[in-house]
């Protein structure tokens, strides 16, 4: 990746950007129905699911001006399984919070790590800045190769502001101590990350890295 001149700090989304879950969000929710004695239609139809609800959470935050917290976030994941899963029980759904924040939940591109790997060894300021909850944090210290953005880790639901609220940015600037212009957003998402990036000074840029989900 190519990094414009005068920026000092890099920070990076999290999911779609530097992590994928491994095996797909579909796969998991499926075999976890299945454990549970829930029949589940095909993966594709599934994955629809999953994705039209998130759209609808997505939505519900943009109405509520980008508002978050972490009972909002478990909130968030609850309505999604629930409308993925119908039937889904309070201990389904705990098993498959309890999931994703586990590191080996996760995969990195190896195209982002030697990113990562290379910008540390040049000495630029190095975060990560993503709409998730606390279970990030888990994911980021059980990953070797994310260890350099675990500094300076901003999560949305700590800091009350999902992506692209200006309150998330700002955030990240205070998290990395620079000026605004100085700071470089790399994520998947041209509102969250790169015109939220943007309108808070900061330079966005479209992620790179790509990762084949297996059994998708």
């Amino acid at each position: 990746m190519t990094i414009p001149p005068g920026i000092r700090a890099v920070v990076f989304d999290a999911v779609g950007t530097v992590i994928f879950p491994n095996p797909g969000a579909a796969v998991v929710y499926a075999e976890v129905a299945k454990s549970h004695g829930i029949a589940i239609p095909q993966p594709d139809e599934l994955n629809a699911r999953i994705w039209a609800h998130f759209r609808i959470e997505e939505q519900f935050d943009r109405d509520n001006g980008w508002i978050t917290s972490e009972a909002r976030e478990r909130q968030r994941w609850c309505n999604i399984v629930n409308a993925a899963i119908p039937g889904a029980s309070d201990d389904l759904f705990e098993e498959l919070f309890a999931h994703f924040a586990l590191p080996s939940a996760w995969r990195v591109p190896r195209e982002a790590a030697a990113a990562i790997a290379e910008l540390h060894e040049c000495g630029f300021i190095l975060g990560m800045g993503s709409n998730y909850d606390a279970r990030l944090r888990s994911v980021v210290e059980g990953t070797p190769t994310l260890l350099p953005l675990a500094e300076h880790l901003v999560i949305s639901s700590e800091v009350g502001y999902r992506k692209p609220a200006r309150q998330f940015f700002d955030a990240v600037r205070q998290s990395v101590g620079c000026e605004a212009s100085e700071i470089l957003f790399v994520g998947d998402d041209i509102e969250n990350d790169v015109n939220g990036a943007n309108a808070a000074g900061m330079r966005g840029m479209l992620a790179e890295f790509r990762y084949v989900l297996p059994d998708q």
